[in-house]
């Protein structure tokens, strides 16, 4: 761990860190977290297909062994929004271990549907070549005739989110500790 958190929050360091240090700055990228997880364009899967490659390409264990539906309502709850409509609201198609498992191989899996697979190729660019996806011409003619205007932004900025606190997480030594995902697993059992 690179900042100071108290061994009676060793079970939970980011949310330590989020009320403990620099507020405002760590207040508003929460704000923007939970925020993150209130899509309305795109689909459960295609929004964890997007969010598992980001957390491959960053490093980050809390963000790879997150699952949305299993994991957000505790993590909406932690930070007062408990009962708002999110992205895992509806878990009827929700990823199974197999989806997760395959975004690694997304270019070959038979996993995904050409729109997961779009998701998980912008996430991969953003995260590793943003220069050449700004003018990657054949990419943003595919992107465009699978999704509108409204879920390219609002998956553009939910990847932004995942890039940033992510790669947080991950150099600040948060996601060797613990991570939400290990926390609701423990209190379900």
């Amino acid at each position: 761990m690179r900042v100071a958190v108290p061994a009676e929050h060793m079970d939970n360091p980011i949310g330590y860190v989020t009320t403990h240090y620099a507020k405002p700055i760590t207040a508003a990228a929460m704000a923007f977290s939970t925020t993150t997880y209130q899509p309305r364009e795109i689909s459960l899967r295609e929004f964890e297909a997007a969010r598992k490659r980001t957390a491959d390409i960053n490093g980050c264990a809390v963000c790879k062994s997150w699952r949305s539906a299993r994991d957000l309502p505790d993590y909406m709850s932690f930070f007062g929004k408990s009962g708002e409509q999110h992205v895992a609201s509806d878990t009827s198609n929700a990823p199974n271990d197999a989806f997760y498992d395959q975004v690694i191989d997304w270019r070959t899996s038979p996993v995904f549907t050409a729109r997961e697979r779009l998701a998980i190729e912008y996430a991969e660019l953003m995260g590793t070549d943003p220069d050449n996806l700004a003018y990657n011409e054949a990419f943003w003619a595919r992107m465009k005739a699978a999704y509108n205007d409204e879920a390219i932004v609002e998956l553009s900025y939910c990847i932004a989110c995942w890039i940033g606190l992510g790669r947080v997480t991950h150099a600040l030594g948060m996601d060797a500790a613990c991570s939400f995902a290990t926390t609701t697993a423990e209190a379900a059992e």
